[in-house]
């Protein structure tokens, strides 16, 4: 019951280098860090000059052993040996956060005071990357400064068009509105100035007959 093919929802390209940039900037949540090191390494072979103008703002994957982790069977890096590449480049700083929070107060203090010729990389799951993004329009970047790779979870922010709720982490098809305890069909409409898909009461005419709920976020 999606209503999918909706021009709204985001697509994404694989994160690459603007060597065009005199500043980078870039956000990166788990297992965003191996879109991130990708970038940097770019960077290290055509513009060597702008890893000193390069600052990265995390929030580190989990350890290995973790289900989560970049590692993988493929013999991909581990989030470790990731991170250890990222710290040993000569960039202008790589600072690790403990919560989106955090990271996104930070974001907007480093906004406030960039320069002409910022360019920013985001990578992560999606509800990272649309908070993100929503501060960077918020401090007028255009879409030609601005990059983003989705990774990770697929769980969305949902936003509640009837009490204007916003629910965290959503995997399921219909959730319940935290506000108004309406039952909420999760659409594929999504607002960039709020970051996040709409929710609309999904029994409105039927009160109480609900679709099965499905985990389809995940």
């Amino acid at each position: 019951m999606l209503v999918t093919g909706i021009k709204s929802k985001p697509v994404y390209a694989p994160l690459r280098a603007d060597p065009r940039g005199r500043y980078h900037l870039m956000l990166g949540l788990g297992v965003g860090e191996v879109a991130l090191l990708r970038v940097l390494r770019e960077l290290q072979e055509s513009a060597l000059e702008g890893l000193a103008r390069t600052r990265v703002l995390l929030i580190p994957a989990p350890a290995e052993g973790d289900p989560s982790s970049p590692a993988g069977p493929s013999g991909e890096a581990s989030a470790r040996e990731v991170r250890r590449e990222i710290e040993s480049l000569p960039l202008q700083e790589v600072r690790p956060f403990p919560d989106v929070a955090s990271l996104l107060g930070e974001f907007k203090s480093v906004l406030a005071d960039s320069l002409m010729g910022t360019r920013l990389y985001v990578a992560g799951p999606e509800s990272f990357i649309g908070l993100a993004m929503k501060i960077a329009l918020e401090f007028n970047l255009n879409k030609d400064e601005i990059r983003a790779e989705e990774l990770g979870s697929l769980a969305r922010r949902v936003y509640c068009i009837h009490c204007r709720t916003t629910a965290e982490n959503v995997r399921t098809n219909i959730v319940r509105c935290l506000g108004c305890e309406r039952w909420l069909l999760v659409r594929d409409h999504y607002s960039r100035r709020l970051a996040a898909y709409m929710g609309v009461m999904v029994d409105a005419e039927a009160p109480g007959e609900l679709p099965a709920i499905k985990e389809v976020f995940v």
